[in-house]
């Protein structure tokens, strides 16, 4: 437990630092007055957290590929992963982003951007996708200094970049009047503030990253893309479901996508540990796996899920109270006030079934069995959303929505986590028995008797007895060779 606490903490505040200042660009945009500029920033997180996903899919192969080399004690190997996967992030990053910007106003017609939100959606995404590829590089950099256990500089590049991002946000936003533009320029210096900082730690403390080579990244590809692409698929269904709750909300007015982008910024700062729990858990669950200790993961996967519970339940409570000073202080009213209300009383404490899921993925993902987790996110963002969204909105409008997306995640939790704890014991008899046969092999069922060839046993004593005389006739045979 308390290997998952330091993991998961300092995680968390890196991770809070970035959302935090998410938040604030919400904030700052807020200040401006403008109810379409707050649902422009919603429409383009949306497509920015499908980019981001796709670097956490590479992200999680670091991860799941370094810790299980530095398992075996395999620490050249951990280096050669470190730097193939990367390569494989940046590549993948720049494909997926080159193909967003030249689809991009198809994209926002999709998810229900129109008019004047969808200039300037545009205005953002045209500034801040480029970008991608220090992201990509950032988190697989991260998922390494994580695989061989320093936490503590993972947390430090991206409280860097919280900050560079809180400096400049207000300079662009209000003293350059730059506004939406301005936020996106401040996101991309901050992107590269965590690259650079991931790299150094990487690269000179650790010296975790070997120097790159063709021959040798063409033979790691298979094994890269089997947990990359896989993970990839896992993490964008998350954004998917997204997108089709994005749209389905936007139905019933742009006030209600206001809202809900203030949810977007909101919820991942108040459930930043449970964000970075996965990214913590699947490493010490990678390097248990390569040492095939099954036990240690079993009280991984209990110790976890207890964190989760209480943890969501603690800050469902702290939100359920805090609701009224949120609406007030992102100047929130009508149905924007009314959709965030909801998901402060009633959705936030099902956010313990998406850590379920959450954890059931990042132990998937190490176990070497990453399209479980696929066929997991995959089925949450279609079966676990779309009915449920579609029944939500026509019985309860925009806040049906949110409740149908609840409702989904609550099921597919239940089945990711009832299905690791499944596999891991199935893996862990599985292992058992190996052990069991091999030892069988070792050790003969049919007892040994030397020099004995007519009988099927021979006690100590006739055993010395045969010796000696074996020994007695080889000396008369010796000595009539002589003569």
């Amino acid at each position: 437990m308390r290997h998952i606490v330091v993991m998961s903490g300092t995680g968390a505040i890196g991770l809070m630092a970035l959302f935090l200042v998410d938040l604030l660009d919400m904030f700052f945009i807020s200040m401006l007055g403008q109810i379409e500029l707050a649902a422009a920033i919603g429409f383009a997180g949306t497509l920015v957290f499908f980019s981001t996903s796709i670097s956490i899919g590479t992200s999680i192969a670091a991860g799941a590929l370094v810790s299980r080399a530095l398992g075996k004690n395999d620490r050249q190997q951990a280096r050669m992963m470190a730097s193939n996967v990367m390569i494989f992030a940046v590549i993948i990053s720049i494909t997926v982003v080159s193909l967003m910007l030249w689809q991009l106003p198809l994209l926002l017609d999709l998810i229900g951007a129109k008019g004047a939100v969808a200039e300037a959606a545009t205005q953002y995404l045209v500034i801040l996708l480029p970008s991608a590829p220090f992201i990509a590089i950032s988190m697989s950099a991260g998922a390494a200094l994580r695989g061989v256990g320093d936490a503590r500089r993972s947390m430090i590049a991206t409280l860097i970049g919280g900050g560079v991002n809180a400096v400049l946000d207000p300079l662009f936003i209000f003293g350059l009047s730059m506004g939406m533009q301005g936020a996106a320029i401040a996101s991309v210096f901050a992107r590269l503030a965590v690259m650079c900082f991931s790299l150094y730690a990487v690269v000179y403390k650790h010296q975790l990253i070997a120097k790159p080579d063709l021959t040798s990244f063409k033979l790691a590809l298979p094994t890269v893309a089997k947990i990359a692409l896989p993970a990839i698929l896992t993490n964008t269904a998350t954004p998917i479901g997204n997108a089709v709750v994005t749209s389905n909300i936007a139905h019933f007015g742009e006030s209600f996508v206001a809202g809900y982008a203030v949810i977007g910024r909101i919820m991942p700062v108040c459930f930043a540990l449970v964000f970075s729990l996965s990214g913590a858990v699947g490493p010490i669950i990678g390097q248990n796996f390569g040492a095939e200790r099954w036990g240690r993961i079993n009280q991984i996967l209990r110790d976890a899920m207890l964190f989760t519970a209480v943890y969501c339940v603690g800050v469902s409570l702290l939100l359920w109270f805090g609701q009224d000073i949120l609406i007030a202080m992102f100047s929130l009213t009508g149905d924007a006030a009314e959709i965030v209300g909801i998901f402060c009383s009633f959705i936030a404490v099902t956010f313990i079934f998406n850590g379920a899921l959450f954890v059931a993925n990042a132990a998937f993902n190490n176990l070497n069995r990453p399209t479980w987790s696929t066929a997991l996110n995959m089925g949450k963002a279609t079966l676990g959303t779309i009915p449920f969204v579609l029944i939500g909105g026509h019985l309860a409008g925009a806040g049906g929505v949110l409740m149908g997306q609840a409702v989904g995640s609550v099921v597919f939790g239940i089945i990711g986590f009832g299905l690791v704890i499944h596999q891991v014991k199935k893996m862990g008899l599985t292992h058992e028995q190996q052990l069991l046969d091999d030892n069988d092999i070792l050790t003969p069922s049919v007892p040994v008797t030397a020099f004995c060839s007519s009988r099927t046993y021979m006690g100590t004593e006739d055993v010395l007895e045969e010796v000696l005389a074996a020994d007695i006739d080889h000396s008369r045979n010796t000595t009539e060779l002589k003569k």
